[in-house]
């Protein structure tokens, strides 16, 4: 992308989305920020960034044809990120997965394939892999569905590819580990944990302990999705964002807490877990690809990145809810 591209970023106003925006600001792009539209005129995350007044935010709804090319026009790259995700809700509402993930990701094609956009990245997901069948992770692992929520994401993926394959669509698909950091979601672990030692307390109420992500703060992965963005290459592709480090979600409870001075307990909470199929027990990423293309390093490693998820909820934990269980 050269300086000053028009973009657009769907999902702007959710937590990777927010921050990509920002990135794509502090490089000197135009943003159009594409959020769900409600009553309130709510912008999301977007409302607090430094850089809202500098953006263009439209709101529509991903599932609405009409709206996404509307948004989508003009735009010399588009950046899809809305969708549901959720796992644990995706076991209650399958179908609203279907419509958000796979129907959306279709609006996002077809708009831009009719607009002949450039340069169209589709946020896929280190879910898609299911649990490691060997590791490092590779883009070349099998896919394996192993929740409603990584199924859809399979399908937007290939669909994506088809439309590459079949209509020569210059799309790449981005697929990041597990990335965390401000504005992360309060049904994710590591929010989970602190707000909960924020609320002071020391029982802590979670699900399995034993699997193991590689975990990415979200500049980072804001900056890879820049950085495949302006290769000219990696169509019809996916390439991995990852750290390439492991960590159990036990031991990540005590190395948040050791950061934060306390000593916790768990209580583990049978809605919080996974049926035993459906759970992904190891993720470890190779990104050996986007390092070799793009250049990408990053700037975070867990310690800092933890430290500065947790400063930022010290100023925001009130607006979570760390009592109740988020599906």
């Amino acid at each position: 992308m050269n300086q000053k591209t028009q973009v657009l970023i769907t999902g702007a106003g959710g937590f990777i989305g927010s921050h990509l925006v920002e990135r794509c600001v502090e490089a000197g792009h135009k943003v159009r920020a594409f959020v769900h539209y409600n009553a309130r005129n709510f912008h999301g995350w977007l409302e607090a960034s430094p850089c809202y007044n500098e953006l263009e935010v439209v709101s529509g709804d991903i599932r609405d044809y009409d709206s996404v090319f509307a948004a989508a026009e003009g735009c010399e790259t588009v950046f899809h990120l809305a969708a549901l995700i959720g796992i644990p809700y995706s076991y209650v509402s399958p179908q609203a997965y279907i419509r958000t993930n796979v129907e959306g990701t279709y609006n996002v094609l077809q708009a831009c394939r009719t607009l002949r956009s450039p340069n169209v990245l589709v946020t896929s997901t280190s879910e898609t892999y299911g649990t490691a069948q060997y590791v490092p992770i590779d883009e070349k692992h099998p896919a394996v569905g192993q929740s409603p929520y990584a199924a859809t994401k399979i399908a937007a993926d290939q669909l994506a590819i088809s439309y590459h394959r079949s209509f020569a669509m210059p799309v790449k698909i981005v697929r990041p580990f597990n990335t965390y950091g401000p504005r992360q979601s309060a049904r994710a672990i590591i929010p989970t944990v602190i707000t909960q030692i924020l609320a002071g307390k020391r029982e802590l109420s979670l699900g399995n302990l034993a699997p193991t992500r590689d975990l990415t703060f979200a500049r980072d992965t804001a900056a890879g999705f820049l950085a495949i963005a302006n290769h000219n290459g990696l169509l019809g592709e996916a390439v991995n964002i990852g750290m390439g480090s492991e960590i159990s979600i036990g031991d990540l409870v005590e190395k948040i807490a050791a950061i934060m001075g306390v000593e916790v307990t768990v209580a583990a909470a049978a809605e919080r877990q996974r049926a035993a199929a459906s759970e992904v027990e190891r993720l470890l990423a190779d990104a050996s690809k986007l390092r070799a293309a793009t250049g990408w390093a990053p700037e975070y490693d867990l310690d800092r990145g933890l430290r500065e998820t947790i400063a930022w909820l010290e100023q925001h934990h009130h607006g979570y809810k760390a009592g109740i269980y988020n599906v």
